[in-house]
This record gives structure tokens, C-alpha cells and sequence, in this order.
């Protein structure tokens, strides 16, 4: 089977309206890394997070139209990644109870964030956990499943964030040694050491806890008040300026080339005025946003077209991993079905009520037709989902390609399909086998 693309997953907590920070420092350069065709790109709308901190279902809501709004407006393609809302994927909260179970509370003690609130609470007298919720103290496990779910290989994050990838690597690694099977792929963080970190208005991290931001989508006239307010030096025209510690600066290198850059490094040597430097800077951010904001109050104005693009690929990616996942997880930690027997690798026959020896479900093809207008096909084995295939322009090439399979002129290994994720190649060419075994028995049977 030809090697999947390298999973990169990011999560987009939906607390508050974007900032030029933001979009710097994570939608933008996301955005382009989602066009490496070695990459299979997972962006998810962290609603569920957004809870531990706000309790606000207006603003909820509000910012996750807004941030969903800026991720399609900044030129996220859903047709290319897959772009879902946390919360309209349920098997992640059923595999964080999962996980929950398997992770051990020293390692949650030792949470940053949990840690931080008992610090506080110890500095002001506190008992160490008031104020402190399930959800805070439980964060990490969340995050885990979130990563987990859909084996993530890669995922980007901030130095604070980088212990609770680590903390996803433990709990997977419980689970599949208490499980007895590699279910979960270890997930590495990936630092971008690169990526840039806007100063504020005041000079300070642009950040929502400063009060200091910009937000990405004020119009015109707002951007333009908002940077002649970003704080200067008392320095008059004609006097040097350096661009070393200067917020304005900074930002506008953010947005320019490397020659208007430069360019504007010696307008500060040759002590370019503050207003005029800050006009500068205005018009520069606004080349760049105005086309982003023209396309943003669009997709605003239209909520229900957003809501549609997040079911959608919520929808097609539980049919695709959630789900099938799920059905092997459940099975594999004993949440069965009490009317089937399965045949596990330590498990024997049963009989079931007549006294005869209870048989697995034989496994079957299913052709179906996606929402981009091509055609698929999947090998299920009652619940479990085996083979998944490529797209088909036309049912006649699926069908094909199963009657090929079902006949074993094809190695499994040059298929148009690939095996789900925890499915051994020994259990499909089972399974093929077992089909191939019906279908011979059932020629036979039309021949007599």
C-alpha cells in the first residue's frame, strides 16, 4: 500500500475576534502550508475548548462565525483539507471518556495551565482548586482525543502547547498497551520557530489579555485610527529613528517584502516623521486586507453557507475515520454488541442460542457516491470499515475494482484503496478470502 500523506492538524480556539496577530502568526502561514501536497491538512474550530474559559453562548457562536469567516476568507480551500466544527464530531468527546480512563492523574497535575490556577490560588490564600473546573483540569485529555482521533502525525504549536502534545503521546501509548494493538499513531509537536509574534499597539505581545490588538477586519478608516494610536518615541522628524525595539516596525515588516522593508529601514536612518511612517504602514495593511475584508463581510453575511462547509466536512469525516474508528475502539475495549459473538485474538468460538458456534460477520463491499460527485467504495466487516477506496469518476471503474478484488486478479498492495487505520493487511486478505470462499460456494450451489 503507497504511504498516506504526513497528517498535520491545527486547532482554532473560538474565543474572541481575530487580530492582525492572529493571522501572522497562525492563519497565514497554515493556510499556505495546507497547499504541500505531502500533507494531509486537519483545521477544526475548537468550540468545545472555548467553554473552559466562556460562558457566553452569544459570543460563542459569534466568534466561531467569525473565525470560521477568516480562515475561508484568508483563502482555506474545504475541497482541499478537512475543515470541521470540534462539537459536530461526537466520537472525539466518547474518545476522550476513552482516554480519560487510561490517563494517569499525576501527569494532569502537572497540566501548565492546571498548575498555574493552583500557584494563584496558593499566592492568595486559596485552597488550591477553587475556581478551578473539571473542563480546565481535563483540557489536556480533550486535546489528546482531538489529535488522536484522526492519528495526526504533525502538529503545530506554540512552546506552551508542546506538553500537551507530549500528553497525547502518553495516553496513546497507554491505550495501546492496555489494548494490546497500535491504535493510535504518536503524534510529534512541531514548533515553527519562524513564525512571527506581532507587537501591539502598545509594544507588548499583540494579545486580547493586553487589550492591544488590531482586529483583521475593522474598515478603512478604524485600521487607520488604530495604527496612528500603535505608542512611539518622543524622536522629531529628521532625527534618526531605530528599527531595533520599534513596534511600528515590526508590524509593517510583517506584511512587506523584503525591499519595501529595507526601503523603510532607511526612511527610519534618514528620520522619516511618525505620521508619516504610520501612514505607511496604513496603507500597506490595508493592500493586503481589503481584499480579505471585501470576502469576509461576504461570508458573514451568509452564516448559513458557513454552517453548511463545516457540517459537510464534519459529515464526510466521521463517514471517512470518525466513525469506523469508533466501532474498532468500542469493540476493542469490550463496549459490544450482546447479540453477535466476535472471534478476537484471545478469544475462542461461542455458541450462540440454538448451541451452534457463533461466526464473525462476513465482510461485504459497499459502493456509494460522495458530495464531490465521484464514487467510492469501502470493505465493511459488520461495523468495522477494513479497506477504504480512491475516487472513481464513473460507478462503472468502482465496480470494477471490486469485482477485481473479489476475484484476486489484483495484489492487495497495488489496489486503488488503503487499509483504515488500525487494520491489519492480514484481516483483509481474510476477509477477501472468506468472500472469495462465498462467492465460489455460491457458484457452485447454481451450477447443481
Amino acid at each position: 500500500m503507497p504511504a498516506r500523506p504526513t497528517r498535520v492538524l491545527t486547532g482554532i480556539t473560538t474565543s474572541g475576534t481575530p487580530h492582525l496577530g492572529n493571522y501572522v502568526g497562525a492563519v497565514r502561514p497554515a493556510i499556505a502550508a495546507s497547499r504541500d501536497p505531502g500533507s494531509e491538512s486537519f483545521y477544526f474550530l475548537a468550540d468545545l475548548h472555548s467553554l473552559i474559559k466562556a460562558q457566553d453562548p452569544a459570543r460563542t457562536q459569534r466568534s466561531t462565525l467569525e473565525i470560521a469567516a477568516t480562515w475561508l476568507a484568508a483563502g482555506l480551500e474545504p475541497d482541499r483539507v478537512w475543515f470541521y466544527r470540534q462539537s459536530d464530531i461526537p466520537e472525539i468527546t466518547e474518545l476522550t471518556w476513552l482516554l480519560t480512563c487510561v490517563a494517569g492523574k499525576g501527569i494532569l497535575n502537572r497540566a501548565h495551565a492546571y498548575k498555574a490556577a493552583v500557584d494563584r490560588n496558593r499566592a492568595e490564600g486559596e485552597d488550591d482548586d477553587s475556581g478551578v473546573t473539571a473542563g480546565l483540569f481535563m483540557y489536556p485529555v480533550l486535546m489528546a482525543a482531538d489529535i488522536l482521533i484522526f492519528d495526526a502525525d504533525k502538529v503545530p504549536v506554540g512552546r506552551d502547547q508542546v506538553q500537551h502534545i507530549e500528553m497525547a503521546r502518553d495516553f496513546g501509548q497507554r491505550f495501546n498497551h492496555v489494548y494490546g494493538r497500535e491504535w493510535f499513531a504518536l503524534p510529534e509537536a512541531v514548533v515553527e520557530a519562524h513564525v512571527a509574534t506581532l507587537p501591539g499597539l502598545d509594544g507588548r505581545k499583540m494579545s486580547k489579555s493586553y487589550d492591544n490588538t488590531i482586529p483583521l477586519f475593522v474598515p478603512p478608516a478604524e485600521l487607520r485610527r488604530l495604527v496612528f494610536s500603535i505608542v512611539t518615541d518622543s524622536r522629531a522628524p529628521g532625527e534618526p529613528k531605530p528599527v531595533e525595539g520599534s513596534a511600528l516596525y515590526e508590524l509593517y515588516r510583517a506584511f512587506a517584502s523584503a525591499d519595501e522593508s529595507a526601503a523603510f529601514a532607511q526612511a527610519f536612518a534618514d528620520g522619516i516623521a511618525w505620521g508619516e511612517a504610520k501612514q505607511r504602514l496604513a496603507d500597506l495593511l490595508e493592500r493586503e486586507i481589503a481584499p480579505l475584508r471585501e470576502r469576509y463581510l461576504d461570508l458573514v453575511a451568509r452564516p448559513g453557507d458557513i454552517e453548511d462547509i463545516l457540517r459537510d466536512g464534519a459529515r464526510r469525516l466521521r463517514e471517512r475515520h470518525a466513525t469506523p474508528l469508533m466501532a474498532q475502539l468500542r469493540e476493542a475495549v469490550g463496549l459490544r454488541d450482546l447479540s453477535q459473538v466476535r472471534l478476537g485474538a484471545s478469544a475462542s468460538a461461542a455458541p450462540d442460542a440454538s448451541g451452534a458456534t457463533a461466526k464473525p460477520p462476513l465482510a461485504t463491499f459497499k459502493q456509494y457516491r460522495e458530495a464531490d460527485g465521484r464514487f467510492y467504495f469501502k470493505l465493511v466487516e459488520g461495523e468495522r470499515v477494513l479497506l477504504q477506496s480512491h475516487a472513481f469518476d464513473a460507478p462503472r471503474e468502482a465496480g470494477q475494482a471490486i469485482a477485481a478484488l473479489r476475484r484476486g486478479d489484483v495484489p492487495l498492495a497495488e489496489a486503488p484503496a488503503d487499509l483504515v487505520e488500525g487494520v491489519a493487511e492480514s484481516d483483509v486478505r481474510a476477509a477477501l478470502d472468506a468472500i472469495a470462499a462465498a462467492d465460489a460456494a455460491k457458484a457452485a450451489k447454481a451450477s447443481t
